[in-house]
C-alpha cells in the first residue's frame, strides 16, 4: 500500500512539473528578449571600443615607425654616399659593377621612403602586414649596404 501511494504521489509530482513547465509567461518571454537585446547591444559597443583602442595603438605606432623610418633612410643615405666616395677613391676596374649595387641600394632606400609616405594609416589598409614588409625591406636594405661595406673594405 505504502508503494501505490509513493508511485501516486511521484506521478502527480512529475505530473504538476511538466503542466507548469509547459505554460511560459509572456513576461519571462519578454525578459528574456530584452536580455537579448542589451546582450547584443552591449557586444556591438565593446566592438566599437576595441576598434577605437586598435586604432589608437595603431597611430601610435605608426607615428614611431615613421620617425624612425626618416632617421633610418638618412642614416641610409649617409652610408651609400660613403661608399660611393669609397668607389671614386679606389678607381678599380671593378667600379661599375659596384656603382651599380650603389644605385639599387639608392632606388632600395627611396622605395621604402615612398611606401611608407604613400602609406595611409586607416581601417581598410592591413596594418600587420605592412608592418611585416616594412621591417623586412629595411632589414634586408641594412644587410645589403653592410655587406657592401665589407666588400669595399676588402678592396
Amino acid at each position: 500500500m505504502k508503494k501505490t501511494i509513493y508511485t501516486l504521489a511521484a506521478l502527480t509530482l512529475m505530473t504538476a512539473t511538466v503542466i507548469l513547465g509547459c505554460n511560459s509567461s509572456p513576461k519571462r518571454e519578454e525578459e528574456a528578449k530584452d536580455d537579448v537585446a542589451d546582450a547584443r547591444e552591449n557586444t556591438e559597443d565593446a566592438k566599437e571600443k576595441l576598434m577605437m583602442a586598435k586604432k589608437e595603438a595603431n597611430a601610435e605606432e605608426w607615428k614611431k615607425i615613421k620617425k624612425e623610418t626618416n632617421i633610418r633612410i638618412i642614416d641610409n643615405e649617409i652610408r651609400i654616399g660613403k661608399l660611393k666616395d669609397k668607389i671614386i677613391k679606389s678607381g678599380t676596374s671593378i667600379d661599375t659593377l659596384y656603382s651599380k649595387k650603389i644605385q639599387e641600394l639608392e632606388q632600395k632606400n627611396k622605395d621604402i621612403k615612398i611606401k611608407v609616405d604613400s602609406y595611409k594609416n586607416n581601417t581598410s589598409d592591413d596594418w600587420e602586414l605592412f608592418k611585416r614588409e616594412y621591417n623586412h625591406d629595411i632589414e634586408q636594405l641594412n644587410r645589403e649596404i653592410k655587406e657592401m661595406t665589407v666588400t669595399t673594405k676588402n678592396n
